[in-house]
């Protein structure tokens, strides 16, 4: 017997199985995929290190947090640094003086917030009821219009007026020529991808890959004293109030026979009429990797979103946190909060839209024999795609 089952082996429940290892419990990990990893899984194709479920880049304030990562692999020096490409034209995000003045031709930041509030001046004093309002009050209605409308509703598959403010909140605004996506002090990739990473998690705990917990519940529950659940919360109910919505992406990947094509990690598409929202080339992810730059050829993914429900295989990565799917979510909350058995964690579990940061929560376990600093011993790594 076990004294921990944890079903799925993404980075939730590998820092969880790592923690309790150094803390003296037998953890036992499945995976019904083919891999571990979830959804920062990555493969080598010809030298270049794939992200194979989108781009995941790691970004922290927290020192002890960082130091605890590179003390399992070595991290890379990668900053994120998005382009938008709206009908040909580019621009530089998040949102700061190269962009504004890609967009009005500004100089300095008196003029950019001249501009800016001048077009934000329809939001003034009314408080944010919908996504769209939400942009409008930060950004103003052109950069609205040609950076965030058509991509935010190709994302999401809805209006944005009908969409949550909160998921507009996270993107930076900045008066200065700054085109770091991240505020964060630590940013960057494990050196060799992510697998590195979940490799050294899981080394020394077993593992079992292709494995469906839901195919044989009742077994698996009777090999631990208690179950670690980070997959969709509704599905673990049996759906018995319903299914949540959840947003999913078909990635479309292209080797091409050219060394260079597009400059950057990742360009954003942000009119209604390119059916694909993002296009992510690899190479550029691996920094510290120089020979991978004179390799003749590259590979691309073009990011298409899509509901869970279109495709057979879709997998869930964006929780729809708007009213309607909150309330449901909650009332399996509720129901998990009287289990004994079981502990939930993580954005499917926790039906929740996590930035790529450290997520502390109560383990629930003993001291660990040796000594860990609280911030890292209560912390779980949990990333999600960008959007």
């Amino acid at each position: 017997m076990w004294d921990y089952l944890l079903v799925g082996a993404g980075l939730f429940n590998s820092v969880f199985a790592y923690l309790a290892k150094r803390q003296g419990k037998r953890c036992l990990v499945i995976e019904k995929r083919n891999h571990l990893g979830g959804n920062v899984y990555c493969e080598d194709h010809d030298g270049i290190c794939v992200h194979k479920y989108g781009p995941h880049i790691f970004h922290t304030n927290n020192k002890e947090v960082w130091d605890f990562v590179n003390s399992l692999v070595a991290f890379n020096r990668f900053t994120l640094n998005t382009i938008a490409n709206y009908k040909g034209k580019l621009f530089s995000l998040p949102f700061n003086m190269h962009t504004f003045y890609q967009m009005w031709g500004t100089h300095t930041p008196q003029e950019a917030a001249s501009v800016l509030q001048g077009q934000c001046h329809i939001m003034r004093n009314r408080t944010p009821k919908n996504l769209e309002e939400q942009a409008i009050s930060m950004v103003g209605t052109d950069i609205y219009e040609t950076l965030i409308k058509g991509y935010t509703e190709k994302q999401w598959g809805r209006p944005c007026s009908e969409l949550p403010p909160s998921i507009i909140k996270r993107i930076p605004v900045r008066y200065e020529f700054n085109n770091n996506y991240f505020n964060d002090l630590y940013q960057g990739i494990p050196e060799g991808g992510y697998n590195r990473l979940i490799n050294a998690l899981l080394q020394g705990i077993e593992c079992r890959t292709g494995c469906d917990y839901f195919d044989d519940r009742g077994y698996f529950d009777g090999k631990a004293k208690m179950v670690v659940y980070s997959g969709a919360i509704d599905q673990f109910y049996d759906y018995e109030y319903g299914k949540l919505e959840y947003r999913s992406l078909r990635f479309e990947e292209v080797t091409m026979e050219l060394s260079n094509y597009q400059g950057n990690a990742i360009v954003n598409y942000t009119s209604s009429d390119i059916p694909y929202t993002r296009i992510v080339e690899h190479k550029f992810f691996d920094v510290s990797n120089r020979k991978v730059f004179s390799l003749p050829r590259t590979v691309i993914t073009r990011e298409y979103p899509i509901a869970v429900n279109q495709s057979r295989n879709a997998e869930p990565y964006y929780p729809v946190n708007d009213y309607g799917n909150n309330l449901l979510y909650h009332k399996y909350k509720e129901r998990a909060l009287g289990e004994t058995k079981y502990l939930f964690g993580g954005r499917l579990a926790e039906y929740k839209y996590y930035d790529m940061n450290f997520l502390p929560i109560k383990l629930g376990l003993n001291k660990p024999k040796q000594t860990l600093n609280q911030s890292v011993q209560n912390a779980v790594l949990q990333l999600t795609p960008l959007n």
